[in-house]
């Protein structure tokens, strides 16, 4: 029972992650973080940035289509939150902009905290809600933790079996591409074979 407590102990710090960047951004200027993000996922992010008197930054998160899932002029501190709703790649952009240009205005540190997934779960006001016990807590917790490991197995081996049907259609095709170069090579082999045959008849170098 000792052994299967410290799994799940473990599996749970090694689960219980959270994307966390600092940085600084250039007046004037675009910088994007990307990230892949499972179908049916809570994301949600705490994001500040460094006030400047002549510069304001603006925060845009989109997905690959290009749709807008979160957005914010003039942003300096918030926090955000939306759920996927397919497995895409996802691109959270802060983009300054000043009056004054590039140089005359110092870079703006940002500071962005992304969580998804368990993590993004508020378990404490999922406590309240349901009134549950510190132990149920726990477990409600395990019970997420768990069905997320399975998902991502399951994504990880519908990955595997794509890439085998995508490797095998690729090998009949190689096959396919080979016989019909052979078939070519022999056919424009025996054409020559003929056409030198007759040239030399008709030039009386062979009978």
């Amino acid at each position: 029972m000792s052994r299967f407590c410290v799994l799940l102990i473990l599996v749970s710090v090694i689960f219980d992650s959270t994307f966390s960047i600092t940085f600084y951004l250039p007046v004037n200027l675009r910088k994007c973080l990307r990230e892949e993000i499972h179908k049916d996922v809570l994301v949600t992010g705490e994001y500040e940035v460094s006030d400047q008197p002549n510069a304001k930054t603006n925060l845009k998160i989109t997905d690959s289509s290009g749709h807008t899932l979160y957005s914010k002029e003039d942003a300096s501190k918030g926090k955000f939150a939306f759920t996927t709703e397919d497995y895409d790649m996802f691109e959270v952009c802060f983009e300054s902009k000043s009056s004054l240009g590039t140089g005359r205005v110092p870079d703006q540190l940002v500071n962005l905290d992304m969580k998804h997934g368990v993590e993004a779960k508020n378990y404490e006001e999922i406590a309240k809600v349901e009134k549950l016990k510190p132990l149920e807590v726990e477990l409600r917790r395990l019970e997420d933790l768990s069905e997320s490991i399975v998902n991502d197995f399951a994504y990880m081996k519908k990955r595997e079996e794509e890439m085998r049907d995508t490797n095998e259609s690729t090998n009949t095709r190689v096959l396919y591409f080979s016989i019909f170069s052979m078939c070519c090579l022999i056919g424009l082999a025996t054409w020559q074979v003929f056409y030198l045959r007759r040239f030399f008849k008709a030039k009386k170098l062979i009978e």
